[in-house]
């Protein structure tokens, strides 16, 4: 059953996403593994599987980043601070941040993709000692759909971490890189042998960035996708999830490569 939780904040990324940060009014979910998602459940609207951004570590509030995209997300997106709605969860797999113990990090990421990959890169960041080398590949479509700017900020800031930013098209003030975020892969000068990487994006996205890893030596075994494809019930019961043999709510959203490779650029699966 859905937990109440109140919104204690909103910020308005772009145009049509907002974050909100939500604190427990009671009970509270089991803290949710980067790469987990919830349920979330707007009153008399209905609820929507989403990845949560930021996990509610050392009293700092859950929270999720949302698109509205349709009746769920759009009620979602429209709360207001002190407004209440419904968290189940969490659910499904995480990235593998703990086997990933002492290889080097590349996280990719393309528009929203960023989002289900934050905690993450909070976790490898907060435990910084235990990673070697750390690189973000992040693509949008343009400075304005950019997420998380200040944090982008702070991270960039940081000697130890590799932060490359492209765009897809650019304006007057854009003064980084013009293109796909799968054309920094190579800049990204990362070790195969002893590299980890964890993409999130738009389907196309990261069969391109598969296909630029692949070119750069990575094995499938070592390459973790997100996968939030038609989920609805997030419990395996309603079917619109299935991927092949596989229920994404349960079998991921996180998947190892290797487990997918041979169905994942079948169309219509």
């Amino acid at each position: 059953m859905p937990l109440p939780y109140r919104v204690l904040a909103v910020h308005q990324d772009t145009l049509d996403v907002v974050t909100l940060d939500l604190e427990p009014v009671g009970a509270a979910i089991p803290e949710p593994k980067p790469g987990q998602f919830t349920m979330l459940y707007a009153f008399g609207v209905g609820e929507a599987p989403i990845s949560v951004s930021g996990a509610p570590v050392n009293g700092a509030p859950l929270v999720h980043t949302v698109r509205g995209v349709g009746a769920v997300s759009n009620a979602i997106t429209r709360l207001h601070p002190g407004q209440e709605l419904g968290v189940r969860g969490p659910y499904g797999t995480a990235w593998p941040v703990e086997e990933a113990d002492s290889h080097d990090i590349l996280f990719v990421a393309g528009g929203l993709g960023l989002a289900p990959l934050r905690p993450a890169v909070r976790h490898v960041l907060a435990n910084r000692d235990r990673y070697g080398r750390v690189s973000l590949l992040y693509g949008t479509r343009g400075p304005e759909d950019m997420l998380y700017r200040e944090e982008l900020t702070e991270w960039r800031r940081m000697l130890d971490v590799e932060i490359e930013v492209t765009v897809d098209h650019a304006d007057r003030t854009w003064r980084g890189a013009v293109g796909v975020v799968t054309n920094l892969i190579p800049r990204a000068g990362f070790d195969p042998a002893h590299t980890t990487a964890m993409v999130c994006g738009p389907e196309v996205m990261m069969r391109f960035s598969i296909m630029g890893l692949q070119g750069a030596g990575l094995p499938f075994d070592r390459t973790y996708l997100s996968l939030e494809r038609s989920m609805k019930c997030g419990m395996g019961l309603c079917g619109r999830c299935q991927f092949g043999a596989d229920f994404v709510c349960k079998e991921g959203a996180v998947m190892r490569y290797d487990r997918i490779a041979h169905i994942f650029t079948v169309r219509e699966i």
